[in-house]
């Protein structure tokens, strides 16, 4: 029976497993960002968010966990340095998946998988969209060379009977 086993073994070996997810766990921390499956997708962030959850105490015992699954000392120093830092008040979900469509060589689910506070485009405050509606009462006037020359001379006009007026 299969009972509390609910992790996608992703079609290969334990070790195989462990080692795809190792370096592809070092890959999302020092690039931020990469492309995957979606179901590798889900796999590494099951396996990332904990090694980010211990890299917010920053111990010898934590970096020799961290180390243990990571393997990777130039990975360690961005996880306990920048990357802890900017999660440090964050009290989990720190990875965000997107699904980016079908790939079309094998028609897999693709998805990029990023850290949270690392994207700029995501960070950055949503403008407040302009409403588009197609109705005769906002639609903008037909702008002819007449009166557009008209609006400009009358423009001009005014700051001369401004002093005029004075």
């Amino acid at each position: 029976m299969r009972h509390n086993k609910k992790f996608n073994h992703l079609s290969r070996t334990a070790s195989h497993r462990a080692a795809m997810l190792s370096n592809m766990a070092t890959s999302l921390i020092l690039h931020k960002r990469i492309t995957t499956t979606l179901q590798k997708a889900k796999a590494l962030r099951v396996y990332v968010e904990p090694l980010i959850t211990k890299a917010k105490d920053d111990t010898t015992a934590s970096r020799r966990v961290v180390f243990s699954y990571l393997q990777n000392k130039y990975a360690i120093t961005e996880l306990f340095g920048p990357v802890a830092t900017k999660v440090g008040n964050r009290p989990g979900g720190y990875t965000r998946i997107i699904k980016l469509g079908k790939r079309a060589s094998d028609d897999a689910d693709m998805a990029f998988i990023e850290l949270v506070d690392f994207d700029e485009n995501m960070a950055k405050t949503a403008k407040k969209a302009t409403r588009t509606r197609r109705s005769k009462k906002s639609a903008p006037k037909a702008e002819t060379p007449e009166a557009v020359a008209t609006e400009t001379a009358a423009d001009a006009a005014a700051p001369a009977e401004e002093k005029a007026a004075e």
